[in-house]
């Protein structure tokens, strides 16, 4: 007797304790507690941190060096150093994407300034790793205006294989970022032999969104391209693309909500940012994080920061289009951060920017 009550409470326990298809209801993990250390040190303005295929971050330093680095120990393997590559201020060696079939065809796209007879310019170039250095290199795309402020530039390959380009204003924001003729102050996609998509949104022109400022954080989760944005003093931006649209600089900054703008915005199809913060935080690289290391960051994007240093958790609501919830770690404790990148296991890595003994910071759970 006392087996079949026993037996009974079990099932009437797995019962409620399952979902209306039958499988047990698991509560999520809570919170853990997170570490931080030092991977790598002695770095120069670390500006792109990407995780490859392969298992190891690829790594581009503004004055011009491309680098593996081994995730476990911080072992820095260069690959080359750009010759052409002119560093002035925030410009010089900027974002790099790995083709989505790099374990086959070897193929990366980095973006760089340099000093062309027409000025300072930016450009695209393709090149092939033969597992020792980069060679072949091909233009995808030139004659980018640059300066020494305000030039982007992240690169991304989206799942359709189109690549994605930010540009900043580089400083003509009276002209460019409104201008459909100009590559500045605007979202660019490609095919990735550099030829342009049928289905953009301006026949025979790279043109995806226009009107940004300086855009220097680029993802693509949730079926949503993300993408964080310089504001001047006030309104930095975190951004949902979408194709056509316009993002007002410089007759908005972040929302609609002086009555100029309004008015802007109700004539140019401008599209709001989902987080906009004034005093500016100087938002520079975006990642999504969704893994199990750390539970409280999922469904939540990460944003390195150059104002008091620090990582941003921006928590995302069910529907990935508008943001809960910010919470801000390692306040002015490594210095300015310029990219963050996630491994499938988890972890996190930072890299800084603050032009000497820059580093690559770790972060997992304790």
């Amino acid at each position: 007797m006392k087996m079949i009550i026993s037996l009974t409470i079990l099932s009437i326990t797995f019962l409620t304790a399952c979902n209306k298809k039958g499988k047990p209801i698991v509560d999520p993990p809570g919170p853990v507690e997170i570490k931080d250390s030092v991977l790598v040190q002695n770095l120069t303005h670390v500006w792109e941190l990407t995780w490859g295929p392969d298992n190891f971050i690829w790594m581009t330093e503004r004055g011009g060096k491309v680098s593996r680095v081994n995730p476990t120990t911080g072992v820095v393997m260069p690959l080359l150093t750009i010759s052409e590559v002119v560093s002035n201020n925030e410009g010089g060696l900027l974002g790099l994407v790995l083709d989505p079939d790099f374990m086959t065809n070897h193929l990366l796209y980095v973006e760089y300034d340099y000093n062309s007879p027409g000025g300072y310019k930016g450009k695209v170039v393709r090149y092939t790793y033969n597992g020792t250095t980069l060679i072949n290199p091909l233009v995808i795309l030139d004659n980018i205006n640059a300066a020494s402020n305000h030039n982007g530039c992240r690169l991304l390959i989206s799942p359709d294989k189109k690549l994605f380009i930010t540009t900043g204003d580089a400083i003509r924001y009276d002209t460019d970022p409104q201008s459909l003729s100009s590559l500045n102050g605007k979202i660019l996609r490609l095919n990735l032999d550099g030829t342009i998509p049928s289905d953009n949104p301006y026949p025979g022109n790279p043109v995806w969104s226009y009107g940004h400022r300086n855009p220097q954080g680029l993802v693509f989760a949730n079926n949503t391209l993300y993408s964080s944005e310089h504001g001047t003093n006030i309104d930095d931006e975190i951004n949902i693309i979408e194709k056509g649209r316009n993002y007002g600089w410089p007759n908005v900054e972040g929302f609609c909500d002086g009555p100029n703008e309004q008015t802007f915005c109700s004539a140019n199809n401008v599209k709001q940012p989902i987080k906009a913060w004034s005093p500016t935080i100087a938002p520079s690289g975006l990642d999504y994080y969704d893994k199990d290391e750390i539970p409280q960051w999922k469904n939540s994007l990460l944003l390195a920061t150059l104002k008091n240093s620090r990582l941003y958790q921006l928590k995302l609501d069910a529907a990935h289009t508008s943001v809960t919830e910010t919470n801000e770690y390692f306040t002015n404790k490594y210095g300015r951060m310029r990219d963050v990148c996630i491994s499938p296991d988890g972890k996190v890595f930072i890299g800084t920017t603050n032009g000497s003994n820059d580093k690559i910071i770790v972060i997992s759970k304790k």
